[in-house]
């Protein structure tokens, strides 16, 4: 295989993705539509220094993201595709970027370069993030990049390697703040390890490293001070040390066990720790580790995989930007693996028939989401494709390594695929939160006072297209509030849609695992808040 074929496939997978993502979902709560609602309120004030959320200064997360949805819809007007497809755009870089690396891990050999990017786009959590408008694609290219620069200075062209570090520390910290820093440095720390038999000068390496991490310093600090000063103290404050150390002091609280991520590891890397000759590959490195950029691969994968097991505020996706080092690792060791048998792919082939099989029994077991509370009927289509595919994978005739790695990615990035469609179907109203933000934005246009009771992340506001933020105010206060706004309209949440009781809202729409409603007066004094709860979710 050619590398222009690899780039074609790669190029036609995320495209497939991007597709789906675009034509079988909106933006998902609470996540992605508080990004794309902080993006939307930059827009509006056209203050592209300090992000805004309910009219606060939003320190939660650097503006890098914001800034290029911003450009974007400077380009092609405000829309809703061009922010689900910039993180698109990173995953794919990222996926490049990773052929480059491999291409400079292994120069003598091609066979990685050729099977690392398949490996990768398999990845089941690669996959599901590669249309996921959050920040860890980004701070995967700009690892990929100063991983591309580290190698580029052990080389021995120290000023551009370092440069490379230096800006992709700068833009990664722009992007989700100091986590670039704990996915870059261990390998560049490490090197006398990873890149032994050389004949590096170790002090003016480290002078180099210490030049790349001041001039990514330099790069933040070029938008964090003019932005800490029209924030003001406490926006200061979050951005300078409620993002660095109050997090580092935090994370050690032992949220979520240390061992979190282990039984996670399959499920994430799905279908490639369930394929035996993935195993026999690794296996082998209990004979040594043969080379430098087996080394290298451990050395970027080990140290942030123990790191983060032991930071407590854990989600899969934060493993995301250690995938490459996974996928060029298991890459370079499939070069030498034995031609695989049929038998290897049972288990993966085996795991997607039976969710092909749930899909189809599910409805008959369950004709309405005891979750959703939906009367959707699924397609028996999805659960037929899945099982479809299982066969394929394990009938399919088998050449040699490279046809079989290609093979199990492409059928694995189809079937996610297909599964997300079906679940998205079958999900309807409880993920899509554009019917109810049409009906809050015809409100606001008729100059009906909102009210929101709860903990408001936004999530109506870009979808809506509101330029004002209802008024929050708890459950308790929504009686006091309505005396105030006689007409007024309340947004709130209730534990499931029975819960409702007596009351006749407006408008109401699942949300998540509960319902939403918009409510007056009249039907908020007679039904009483006794069954109503808010809903609530954290930062990522």
């Amino acid at each position: 295989m050619s590398e222009r074929q690899v780039a074609l496939r790669l190029t036609a997978l995320w495209l497939l993705l991007v597709l789906v993502s675009l034509f079988s979902r909106s933006y998902i709560p609470i996540d992605e539509t508080r990004y794309v609602t902080v993006a939307w309120n930059m827009w509006l004030r056209g203050d592209f220094l300090v992000p805004f959320l309910n009219g606060v200064a939003y320190s939660h997360k650097p503006p890098l993201l914001f800034w290029l949805i911003n450009a974007g819809w400077g380009v092609f007007g405000v829309n809703e595709w061009w922010p689900r497809l910039v993180p698109s755009l990173f995953a794919l870089g990222s996926i490049f970027l990773t052929v480059r690396l491999a291409r400079q891990l292994w120069p003598a050999q091609s066979s990685p370069a050729l099977l690392a990017p398949a490996i990768l786009f398999g990845c089941l959590l690669w996959t599901v993030f590669t249309t996921a408008t959050m920040f860890d694609m980004m701070v995967a290219t700009f690892t990929l990049l100063g991983m591309s620069g580290v190698l580029s200075a052990w080389r021995g062209d120290a000023v551009k390697g370092w440069v490379m570090v230096g800006v992709a520390i700068g833009l990664g910290l722009l992007a989700k703040g100091p986590t670039i820093l704990l996915q870059i440095l261990p390998v560049a720390i490490l090197a006398p390890w990873w890149g032994r038999g050389g004949q590096q000068p170790w002090g003016r390496w480290y002078a180099g490293m210490l030049a790349a991490i001041t001039l990514g310093a330099l790069i933040a600090l070029a938008w964090a001070i003019p932005a800490g000063m029209r924030g003001g103290a406490e926006y200061h404050h979050a951005i300078f040390w409620g993002q660095t150390a109050d997090r580092m002091v935090n994370s050690f609280a032992h949220r979520r066990l240390f061992w979190w991520y282990l039984p996670l590891l399959p499920v994430m890397l799905f279908p490639w720790l369930l394929w035996l000759p993935g195993w026999h590959a690794l296996a082998g490195l209990r004979r040594g580790i043969p080379d430098v950029g087996v080394r290298f691969c451990l050395a970027w994968f080990l140290p942030v995989f123990i790191a983060f097991s032991f930071i407590s505020g854990k989600q899969m996706h934060y493993l995301l930007p250690i995938f490459p080092p996974f996928a060029l690792l298991l890459a370079r060791l499939l070069d030498t693996a034995a031609i695989p048998k049929r038998s290897d792919v049972a288990l993966p082939a085996l795991v997607i028939f039976l969710v092909g099989v749930s899909l189809l029994v599910l409805p008959l077991v369950v004709p309405q989401h005891a979750i959703f509370h939906l009367p959707v009927s699924m397609s028996p289509v999805s659960g037929l494709a899945l099982i479809a595919i299982s066969v394929a994978m394990a009938a399919a005739k088998i050449v040699d390594v490279q046809h079989e790695v290609w093979k199990m990615a492409v059928l694995s990035v189809t079937a996610v695929a297909i599964f997300v469609m079906s679940v998205v179907q079958y999900a309807d109203l409880a993920y899509d939160v554009r019917p109810i933000s049409a009906k809050i934005k015809a409100l606001q246009d008729a100059g009906v006072p909102l009210a929101h009771a709860g903990k408001y992340h936004g999530q109506y506001q870009f979808l809506g297209r509101l330029t004002q933020t209802p008024e929050i105010v708890t459950q308790a206060e929504l009686t006091n509030w309505f005396m105030v706004h006689p007409d007024g309209k309340a947004i709130v949440y209730f534990d499931t849609r029975l819960s409702c009781g007596n009351l006749r809202p407006d408008y109401t729409q699942p949300y998540l695992g509960d319902s939403v409603a918009i409510v007056g007066r009249e039907a908020w004094q007679a039904h009483g808040s006794r069954n109503s709860g808010g809903s609530d979710s954290g930062e990522d």
